[in-house]
């Protein structure tokens, strides 16, 4: 019986990027064919980071279709915003070559608004909503009460740190005591970096965000429009005790000179190099440690020649993970969280089929590959309470409880245009000014949200 519907978008003439406007008239890729020898076949776009795994999936749900479908992956570009860029390309043209996507979690509301996405099936949603999934990465696949993708894996920055370079070999609770500590760090000539992501990309926006509704505010209200970054005394204050904890960590005693062109490659690498007491980052920064103090390449852990058995406890002498600081004292911090959804393309000419492809892309079993072998955390509440799991995921309980209490970004049409005109603003973060700039940002915000560039 084929799935029922849910509603069309109520809005479908506007998206929010400003830069997809003069580059989806562009030519089209070229499109593939959507049968094999009279089997339909489910173009299934992905991101580049996974690839292996997607592909993977692709195989196991061709398999289990008995022959109803196949499903072969296709590889998006590296950058995130080049992956959106050839998706919308795609559908801006009617590539009924389409079918399935790999969404950011971002480009929810966006998809949605322009009608690319279609929304999900009212019996898939009822299952998706009935409890076996996260809620913070169900959250990020829905726009004005209704899914419009399935989730597939979240992504959450932990707080990594030396316990043989911090007091009592513990983790700070909050960013100021983290920065006091870094710069008592400096004047004792120990690792003083904190590893953050602050050059003028996506990350920075994801810091700022984090910051800032662990601090009690928001970029903007729930109808995607409303600026909430000076609209209140509090929202207000909020703003400013962002700004100037990025303020301090820019220019901090002992800080990293080159802060402003750093990323998660670099925060990571910088604290492998034994520069850094401190980073926040996402979980693939442990096996890339292991598997360079394995090389020798590693200055303060070395794993030559140690058994595999006995690595994790090496490692924990000189490196751990930790709840993400807090922004407010005994207040736990919101992490803002990633991760990719499935989306069906406005252009499949299979779409029952795809809903059946989507479900099992996204099932259990697809989702423990992409965990152990791709490092992303899973979005399905039965991993975190499965053993096994839990023995071939190390990480998983931080991971999960960051993501129990997660934010999302600003869930917004524009949101592309906001993340761009903040990291503007926002870089270099030594040149911050806490006050002065809560109503620089959000007169770029404002800007954002009622663009006269949105494509009609």
């Amino acid at each position: 019986m084929p799935r029922q519907r849910g509603p069309r978008p109520r809005n479908a003439t506007r998206i929010g990027v400003l830069a997809a406007a003069t580059l989806i008239v562009g030519p089209l890729l070229t499109a593939c064919g959507s049968s094999d020898g009279g089997t339909p076949v489910l173009s299934f776009y992905t991101a580049a980071d996974g690839a292996e795994q997607y592909a993977q999936a692709a195989e196991a749900c061709t398999a289990a279709s008995n022959g109803r479908y196949k499903v072969e992956q296709r590889t998006l570009p590296k950058s995130a915003n080049d992956q959106r860029l050839q998706l919308a390309r795609r559908l801006a043209g009617n590539d009924n070559s389409l079918d399935l996507m790999t969404l950011d979690v971002v480009w929810t509301a966006e998809f949605a608004e322009a009608g690319w996405a279609l929304p999900v099936p009212e019996d898939l949603s009822a299952e998706l909503k009935s409890g076996a999934t996260l809620e913070g990465p169900l959250a990020t696949a829905e726009w004005q009460d209704q899914l419009y993708a399935v989730p597939l894996n979240s992504n959450t920055q932990l707080l990594w740190y030396r316990p043989d370079q911090v007091p009592g070999g513990q983790p700070p609770q909050t960013w100021d005591q983290m920065i006091d500590e870094a710069e008592a760090n400096a004047a004792q000539g120990k690792p003083a970096y904190i590893g953050v992501q602050a050059k003028q990309y996506e990350g920075l926006m994801v810091w700022f965000n984090s910051l800032l509704v662990s601090a009690g505010g928001q970029v903007v209200a729930d109808d995607g429009t409303t600026v909430t970054l000076n609209d209140t005394p509090e929202h207000r204050a909020a703003t400013e005790k962002t700004l100037e904890i990025m303020k301090r960590v820019a220019t901090a005693d002992g800080h990293d000179p080159s802060i402003s062109q750093t990323d998660e490659a670099t925060a990571r690498l910088g604290m492998e190099a034994g520069n850094s007491a401190f980073q926040v980052n996402y979980p693939f920064v442990l096996p890339g440690l292991k598997e360079n103090a394995a090389a020798g390449a590693v200055p303060f852990l070395d794993l030559t020649n140690v058994p595999a058995d006995q690595q994790d406890a090496k490692v924990a002498e000189v490196f751990r993970s930790a709840p993400y600081p807090a922004v407010i004292p005994d207040t736990p911090a919101k992490v803002t969280i990633g991760g990719f959804n499935i989306g069906v393309a406005k252009t499949t000419q299979h779409e029952d089929l795809a809903w059946e492809a989507v479900a099992c892309l996204t099932n259990e079993e697809n989702q423990r590959n992409n965990a152990v072998n791709g490092g992303v955390p899973p979005v399905l509440k039965s991993l975190y309470s499965d053993p096994e799991f839990q023995a071939v995921y190390p990480a998983w309980e931080g991971v999960l409880d960051s993501i129990e209490n997660a934010a999302v970004r600003p869930v917004s049409p524009a949101y592309q245009s906001i993340s761009i005109l903040l990291a503007d603003a926002l870089n270099p973060p030594q040149n911050i000014d806490p006050v002065a700039d809560v109503d620089k940002l959000a007169e770029l915000v404002s800007k954002a949200v009622n663009s006269e560039g949105l494509i009609p």
